[in-house]
Parts: structure tokens; sequence; C-alpha cells
């Protein structure tokens, strides 16, 4: 699958060192340790094949960049991206060369490098070169995701993740798209059934004909049987056109029912005969209508309680459960968050116009360590936010307001600063814990783990209103849920004066605005 996942969350990607030279490479290795990134060397060019075309390669974390030293490892550079692109396995490369050895490069970079340094090469420029070259993988990955999107395709290698639990996914999925077979993704909202159904479509060779999707949830009771399997003019409540279902419309692909256990029961029945026979009967038809459609469903409930409950058909479950797939929980896969968020900060950033925004290592700490009951749906629209708001180039704890006031405080590991090489030849491998709070969440308790009285977390909450509402005091009272009287009476007992955060004109209305939606 995608290949911009990460082993350790605090890091923002993975980054392998190809060079022979042990003092260049542990310079390098501790200059990218210390910008932030997860550091892997190779020692030669063998090693270096291995890791990245080798058959371990699968269950190794992901490599997100590659630094090669083009003498000292013997690597044939061009031949090495010409091998990974043949796998679509490429890997942004940027190459080293000495001063003497600069005619080199020019091959590299025609073969498909991203950018050189020269040796030694300054902690500022290898900095600027490895996240412009992990800037441009991930805007090159987002044109590529959006590609296929727009075409209705997909395949196994969009779905973000190197879990176990996703790998599992993707092998079930690969050989379900190999056959007509009728699939059951199983697994709660927000999870990405639907990612996985266009997954098994594109895998299939239905690949390029109609993928149609629909919400059963959202079909009227009265008019669900005439969405799917359409009517005849006349034959509804006297239809003056006739109209193809949904069935019809993915005639030759794929059509994709989310929420199966929705289905009223002559829809039901409908489906389980389209499913049996390869036949529809629109509303009003004379005769049934052959139909080669492959179908995937869904569903976030058990259909065999529904079974039991008498709500959905028993024969029409045993068809629909031929191929089941379980589509795991976020919290199930977290190795896989940063991936995600980062895939979906870069999407976001080119939407917005945004310059790209990195993920910093306390707030992939927080985003790992919360549940995400939303799953995958719920850390898009953290991350949409998120990137809305940010005005540095990195995004902070600051930044998930909601989520670190719902996870509460949360432990970072944070690697030591590197010590210099001759006193310290290998790297470093203590962690150090950090707890980090986001700066919005009010601490119910002191230093001491006591409860704090009640008057002073309102006199905390009152002032932090202050300065959020910019000294609005009508916005103030809404937001608080007080009187503007009363409001100003507990501001002269906590001592607070009115005007600290005041503001004038347009930028109080403005406050106000943004402090109801706040609030």
């Amino acid at each position: 699958m995608g290949h911009r996942g990460s082993e350790e969350g605090q890091m923002s990607a993975r980054i392998l060192i190809a060079d022979a030279d042990p003092v260049q490479r542990r310079h390098l290795e501790a200059a990218v340790n210390r910008f932030g990134y997860a550091a892997e060397t190779a020692e030669t060019g063998l090693a270096l094949r291995e890791r990245l075309l080798g058959a371990g390669r699968t269950r190794a974390p992901a490599i997100d960049l590659l630094i090669l030293d083009l003498a000292s490892t013997g690597s044939d550079a061009t031949a090495l991206l010409a091998a990974l692109a043949r796998e679509s396995r490429t890997v942004p490369t940027i190459v080293q060369a000495s001063p003497g050895a600069i005619e080199l490069v020019l091959p590299s970079i025609r073969a498909g490098a991203v950018d050189f340094i020269v040796k030694p090469v300054g902690a500022e420029r290898l900095k600027v070169s490895l996240e412009n070259a992990l800037h441009l993988a991930a805007l090159e990955d987002e044109v590529r995701r959006l590609g296929l999107q727009a075409s209705l395709c997909s395949s196994f290698a969009e779905l973000v993740g190197t879990s176990e639990a996703m790998e599992r996914v993707a092998r079930l999925g690969e050989k379900a798209a190999r056959t007509t077979i009728t699939v059951l993704l199983e697994g709660e909202a927000g999870t990405g059934k639907e990612a996985v159904a266009r997954a098994i479509h594109g895998a299939s060779d239905r690949r390029g004909r109609p993928f149609v999707t629909v919400e059963c949830r959202t079909l009227p009771a009265e008019s669900a049987f005439s969405t799917l399997f359409g009517h005849e003019k006349g034959g509804l409540g006297g239809a003056e056109e006739k109209k193809a279902g949904k069935v019809l419309a993915a005639q030759g692909g794929t059509l994709f029912l989310d929420e199966v256990g929705a289905l009223p029961s002559d829809v039901q029945i409908a489906l389980l005969r389209a499913l049996q026979a390869g036949e529809i009967t629109p509303v009003g038809a004379r005769r049934p209508l052959e139909v080669d459609v492959r179908f995937i469903v869904a569903t976030t409930q058990n259909l065999i309680e529904l079974v039991t409950r008498g709500a959905f058909r028993e024969d029409l479950f045993y068809r629909l459960s031929l191929f089941p797939i379980a589509v795991p929980p976020l919290r199930a896969r977290r190795e896989d968050i940063g991936a995600l968020a980062r895939r979906f900060s870069a999407r976001f950033c080119a939407e917005l116009g945004k310059g790209r925004r990195g993920i910093g290592a306390e707030a992939l700490a927080l985003l790992e360590s919360y549940d995400w009951p939303g799953n995958v749906r719920q850390l898009e629209n953290a991350v949409y936010r998120a990137t809305v708001l940010a005005e540095a180039d990195e995004l902070t704890v600051a930044e998930f307001p909601q989520i670190a006031a719902r996870a509460g405080t949360f432990a970072v590991r944070i690697p030591p600063a590197p010590q210099p090489v001759a006193a310290s030849p290998e790297p470093q491998k203590e962690f150090v814990t950090v707890e980090v709070r986001d700066p919005n969440v009010l601490a119910l308790l002191d230093e001491a783990g006591r409860m704090r009285r009640l008057d002073r977390l309102e006199a905390e909450a009152i002032r932090f209103a202050l300065g959020h509402y910019r000294g609005h005091i009508s916005a103030m009272a809404r937001g608080l849920g007080i009187g503007r009287s009363t409001l100003y009476r507990k501001m002269r007992e906590y001592g607070l004066d009115p005007d600290a955060g005041a503001a004038t004109g347009t930028d109080a209305a403005e406050g106000s605005d943004l402090g109801d939606a706040a609030a």
C-alpha cells in the first residue's frame, strides 16, 4: 500500500541514508534526527537494494525519502531508480556527490532524482533539500490520488497504511477483485469502507466502467425500489418519463450499497433476485431485464442480529456474506494515523492554496493517542480544520483544541539532542517523556493533585473569555451563558479589567461572530 507511512509516530518521515563513509553517514543521520525525521542507514549498495527491493520490505517501515551517495556505495542510481519505478515503488531521491564528481549527478537527475547535494553539505542546505523533496512527493501523491478519484477508480496502493490490519484488508480485497463474488464490508462508520470498495473495483477487470454508490439509509421508503431498479413511463404514480435506476446505471461495473441493512423488505426481495438470477424488474415493466453488475455492500450493523429480529431476510444475508471483509477502526491501526494525517494535510493545503503544513511531534503524538470514535472521517475533518486555522509552517497541538480537550494530557517521546560523533559513535536510543497540555484546556487539578476551587475555575474561564472575545462584553456574556450585569459584577470580584482585551469597530463585531460560532 501507500509508501508514505512512518514507523514512529513522533517522526514526520522515514529517511534512508545510503553512504559507506561512516563519518559522513553518522553526520547525516544526526542531522536528519535533529530535523525531526526518523533516520535509517545502509552501508552498501547491496544492503540498499535489499532494503528497497528485497523480499522482506513489505513488513519493514516504508521509506519516504532516500539520500544516496553516488560514489561510496557503488550504486548505479539510474538503474536503482528504474528498478523502483518498475515495481511502482518510487522513492524521492536526493543524490550526494563529492565536489570532483559532479558529472555523476546529471544522469541521476534525468533518471528521476529530485535534488542533489555536494559533500560536505551544510545543515541549512540539507534541511531545505529534505523539506522540498518531501513536499514534492506529497503533492505528487495527492495529484495521483485526485486523478484516480476523478476517474472513479482507485487501487489498493492508494489505501494509506502499513498496519497489519490494513494489509489484511488489502490481501482479501485483491483476492475478491479477481472474481465477481459479492463482497460484504463490515466496520464502524467512517472507517473507509467506500475507499476499500473503490479499490476492489479499481483492481478488477471492471475498472474504467461505472462505480455507482447508493447510501441506503437516505432512500425514502416509498421510492427506494424505483431509485434502485427504475420505473417505466406511467409506472410510478403516473410518472411522465421512464427512469433507469442505480442498478442499470452501474451496468458492466460495480454497485456499492452502503448501509445495506436499511433497505425496505420489498427492495431486499428484488435485490436477492438480482444477485441470484442477474435480473431486475423496473416498476411498471412487463418483463425483467438482464443486468451485469458486481455488488459490493457495506454495513455498520450486525446483520445477523437484524435477521434474528426479522428486519433483514435470512436468504439475502447468506447471499451477501459470501466474502466478508472487516475494515478496522482507526484506533486498531494507530501506526497509520501519521501517514493519513499527512495525506489529508497535503490535500487541504493544495485545495486551500496554502503552503505545505508539516505536523509537529507533539501534535502527531496527540493524534495517535486519541481513540477517534469517528474514525478516518473524523481525522480528516480535524486535519481540515487545523489546516484552515494554521498560520505557521507546522500544525501544532493548538490547532487541535477539541481533540486535546477530549484526550486530556498525553505523553510524547522526544529523542534527546544527538551527541558529537566522537563522544558517541552510535545513535542514541533513550527517550524522555514530556507531558504536553493544550493551553486552551482548563485544568481541574492543582499541582498537588487536589481539585481546584470553583471560584478560581470561574475566574480563569472569564479571563480566557476576555481574551478570546477581545473584550467584547456581549459576546462574552453569550458565550459564558450569563447576563451582562452578572458578568460585570464577577469581573469586578475577580479584579479583571473589562478593557484589557477590548476590540473596536469591525474587529469587535468579528470577535462577537467568531465567539458565538465557537460557543
